[in-house]
């Protein structure tokens, strides 16, 4: 497959990843205006977060990273196009995730006392307790809404429909933003007093929790019309001994290992994260992490995650025909495409972050934007690794190589537990956030490093010439780049360091701006063809439009 099939094959996706993102910013900034980034809006967050972390640690791994290479060879090898084994994996996962629900809901403040800090237990917060768990209860009807969606969402993308999952949570953002709106139109927002440490009332849950659960339900049956119009119909089916379900089922032990271990971490995470918060003040915490998160990811959901979702069906195709070669230079080749992108961001995030912080959580109250500033900045170096990390673990899935992946996850995870429990205890509340991140960015340079060694190894080989000769000279052009994008800066440094969103939008968008046509220009002077690809393929398109 060449850089410009990919490019085409991703664009659809990524103009939905954007539209998605965009709406999910307005959505994570009006969750700032309505509760905080304090105590009150930690109960949200993590209450809302939990169930897709209990979704991926029961059947994430399994549906995003084995079933979309069997759902392929199923494919094109059954007489019904693969029908028939989807209609199996739909029903079991159906009849799991709907009795997986039912027992988590019962059982959600046993599962809460795992993921929040001792401090919750103590009597002056009782009903900070009770707020969260009501909360999360409210919440963890998700777990079956998530699997299905990502289930059918697969089941498209196997079939070659690959822009339906990526404009589906649009809904989900959209009914959020309702949900938010009408809270701040009956509660109003929660400013910067005592109200950031109280407990949310009944109505109050409801309205965040059912509001919540109801975009997850609106983004998996928006897929249904296109599952239908892919050819594709739905008959439950219970005869669950097919030999390649079974096969499907055995590749996934290692995978359901890894993501068990992934969640492990992120347990710890979650849990030190509710700490910065649990006693008030100006400590940073889950929300804080997980926004900052949020933005981190936009060059990874536009660009990372649309090639690489264009690449896997043709990586599983090469791994089927054992033809690594070309596996590993498909690989190595999006992996630079992907970095033109990603790169150039890594270095003007940390140059923005007060500014990109203002604008996106900055509304009611311009200072807010100080407790995601330092998370942010860290954030921008840590997307390079987890973007390497990434490409290397696609290969390996198209392979099959299930175990290898585990044993490299458990390397991340371990470093990013051990960082992280050293680095927050010994720090105040306010830098819980900045550290979790710190130890984020040190697990993923070590994964980078380890998946890139043993896949190189694997396929014999990555173009790694390459790739040095194209870091070595968005090196000198990424040197120029901050420069003058830290020179706008500091000329525009007058507004003020939190001057409220559109001021600060003002000299981020112009730091930016800046940053990037030092960009274009380098890469053009330096002939780096991954990022004059890149403007060339935007270019051609904005013409025909």
């Amino acid at each position: 497959m060449t850089d410009q099939k990919v490019l085409a094959s991703s664009a659809v996706m990524a103009a939905g990843t954007v539209l998605s993102r965009a709406s999910g910013y307005v959505r994570a900034a009006l969750l700032v205006v309505a509760l905080g980034s304090g105590l009150r809006g930690d109960l949200f967050a993590i209450a809302n977060t939990l169930p897709n972390m209990v979704y991926i640690l029961l059947a994430g791994g399994i549906f995003n990273a084995v079933l979309v290479p069997q759902l392929v060879r199923r494919i094109k090898e059954d007489p019904d196009g693969g029908d028939a084994y989807a209609s199996r994996v739909i029903t079991l996962s159906a009849l799991f995730l709907g009795a997986v629900t039912i027992l988590l809901v019962v059982a959600a403040p046993l599962l809460l006392r795992l993921y929040l800090d001792q401090r919750y237990l103590d009597p002056d917060r009782v009903t900070q307790l009770e707020s969260i768990v009501t909360l999360t209860r409210w919440c963890l009807p998700q777990v079956f809404f998530y699997g299905m969606y990502v289930l059918v969402g697969q089941v498209l993308n196997a079939r070659g429909r690959f822009g339906p999952m990526m404009w589906a949570p649009i809904a989900n953002n959209l009914l959020s933003i309702l949900m938010l709106g009408t809270y701040l139109v009956l509660f109003g927002p929660t400013g910067d007093g005592a109200a950031r440490s109280e407990a949310l009332s009944t109505g109050q849950e409801a309205l965040l929790g059912l509001g919540s659960t109801l975009g997850i339900v609106a983004q998996f049956v928006v897929l249904l019309p296109y599952l239908r119009a892919s050819g594709f119909v739905y008959r439950p089916r219970f005869d669950f001994r097919d030999p390649e379900l079974r096969k499907t089922l055995s590749l996934g032990i290692w995978t359901v290992l890894f993501v068990v271990v992934t969640q492990a971490a992120y347990l710890v995470v979650v849990k030190l994260a509710s700490g910065g918060t649990v006693d008030g003040g100006d400590g940073t915490g889950y929300l804080v992490y997980a926004n900052s998160l949020l933005i981190m990811m936009v060059p990874h959901a536009i660009v990372t995650v649309s090639l690489a979702t264009a690449i896997l069906p043709q990586l599983s195709l090469y791994a089927h025909e054992d033809r690594l070669p070309e596996l590993g230079r498909t690989v190595a080749s999006t992996l630079r495409t992907a970095l033109a992108l990603v790169l150039p961001f890594a270095v003007l995030l940390p140059i923005t972050a007060g500014d990109v912080a203002g604008f996106a959580f900055g509304w009611d109250n311009p200072e807010e934007a100080a407790a995601f500033a330092p998370t942010l900045a860290v954030f921008g170096p840590a997307l390079v690794f987890f973007t390497v990390h990434y490409f290397m673990l696609r290969g390996f899935y198209a392979m099959e190589m299930t175990r290898l992946v585990f044993f490299i996850q458990v390397v991340v995870s371990a470093t990013n537990v051990v960082v992280a429990t050293l680095l927050v205890p010994s720090r105040p509340p306010q830098d819980t956030a900045p550290m979790l991140v710190v130890a984020y960015l040190a697990s993923y340079a070590v994964g980078a490093v380890v998946s890139y060694v043993l896949l190189r190894r694997t396929v014999g080989g990555l173009e790694t010439r390459q790739l040095v000769r194209f870091l070595v000279r968005m090196a000198i052009v990424l040197a120029m780049t901050a420069a003058v994008a830290w020179g706008v800066e500091r000329a525009l440094a007058g507004l003020g360091e939190y001057p409220g969103p559109f001021p600060s939008l003002l000299r981020g968008g112009l730091s930016a701006a800046a940053g990037m046509l030092v960009v274009v220009a380098g890469a053009r002077l330096l002939r780096v063809r991954e990022v004059t690809s890149l403007v060339d393929t935007v270019a051609a398109r904005l013409r025909r439009g």
